[in-house]
């Protein structure tokens, strides 16, 4: 037996390929769910409605869900020019620290806002900007650069909330100064915490897929992807767009902590992303890097996030089932993924 590419791939085998890993990791864990002793249908029943099955439930879904669309997005572009930005999460407290020191500055609300947005898209983009030139320049493996570097951003935060940028009013827990109630962003929905944050990351999320599918850039992120010798002998700027494409990622990971920030936080701690940057990337598989399927697998993980905890306190399963089944997706769908482009012979 042998793996053949296939020659084209069915549009049926697109749509099937997500729902197919999405069943087998239910199934999967199923397993794990009745090892720990708890009834499978009546434990996956509190897992949904936990996540979907209210308003209250539904609103922390689509609040946990806004950061994970900006991270999602980050790495399906990324992934796309076959830049594989693993530090989305150092990327993200990168833009979450640029916000808060822009948004402590001494000017008027309109000023600061925009200008709160830009440092933390600056800072996210500049720091995926150096694997990238390592990587087009040197040949160094960005997944091991990018990876370091999130581990090398959480002491530098951890740094400076323990120094100069820490509340002198907060006890205990490290925190930095908080953002003023002017550079916050309004409730979306009233008597929740979903903010309008929620509207930028669709917004941002509609426009990447038009960029992707109709413009002169997206079409040589689409080529260098695909097979980066043939786009280079074809005349494409293959080491330029790795660059575009690398500021471009880095900017909508470093917006996901500004918005964490001003829409949900308003501070930075060190515990204020669970690992939206490294749940970016289950997103970005599951969505098979469809700037649209972000969206929706973004729901589908918060959701799962979400559930967890309701689930958890109904029945004898711990919360980390839902990273079980983060992780367990993830896996299922490179290989539903590699089922798409392979088919096997005998």
């Amino acid at each position: 037996m042998r793996l053949e590419r296939r020659p084209s791939t069915p549009a049926a085998l697109l749509v099937a390929a997500p729902l197919g890993a999405i069943v087998f990791t239910l199934l999967v864990t199923s397993l794990l769910v009745a090892w720990a002793g708890a009834p499978v249908g009546r434990a996956y029943a509190l897992l949904l409605e936990g996540g979907f099955g209210s308003r209250f439930a539904l609103t922390e879904t689509l609040t946990r869900a806004t950061p994970l669309i900006f991270t999602g997005l980050a790495a399906a572009v990324a992934f796309r020019a076959r830049l594989f930005n693993i530090g989305a999460e150092g990327q993200l407290y990168a833009g979450a620290l640029a916000a808060v020191a822009v948004g402590a500055l001494d000017a008027p609300a309109w000023l600061l806002f925009p200008a709160m947005l830009a440092a933390a898209a600056l800072a996210g983009a500049l720091l995926l900007l150096g694997p990238a030139l390592l990587k087009s320049r040197l040949g160094v493996d960005e997944v091991v650069t990018t990876l370091l570097l999130n581990f090398i951003v959480l002491l530098f935060v951890s740094a400076l909330l323990d120094g100069p940028m820490k509340d002198p009013g907060a006890m205990g827990w490290p925190q930095s100064v908080a953002l003023p109630d002017a550079l916050q962003l309004g409730k979306l929905i009233e008597r929740s915490r979903v903010h309008t944050g929620l509207l930028a990351a669709l917004a941002l999320a509609a426009a990447l897929w038009a960029l992707l599918k109709y413009t002169t850039l997206g079409f040589e992120i689409r080529a260098a992807g695909a097979n980066p010798r043939a786009a280079r002998f074809a005349g494409l700027p293959v080491g330029a767009t790795a660059v575009k494409v690398a500021l471009l990622s880095g900017a909508l990971a470093g917006l996901a902590g500004a918005v964490e920030v001003a829409g949900r936080t308003g501070y930075v701690t060190l515990d204020m992303s669970p690992g939206y940057g490294y749940s970016g990337i289950v997103i970005a598989m599951l969505a098979m890097l469809n700037p649209l399927g972000v969206v929706v697998a973004a729901v589908f993980v918060a959701g799962m996030l979400v559930g967890a905890d309701s689930m958890s306190r109904a029945v004898t399963v711990p919360t980390y089932i839902a990273d079980v089944i983060v992780a367990t997706s993830l896996i299922a769908m490179l290989v539903a993924t590699m089922l798409t482009q392979y088919r096997v012979r005998r």
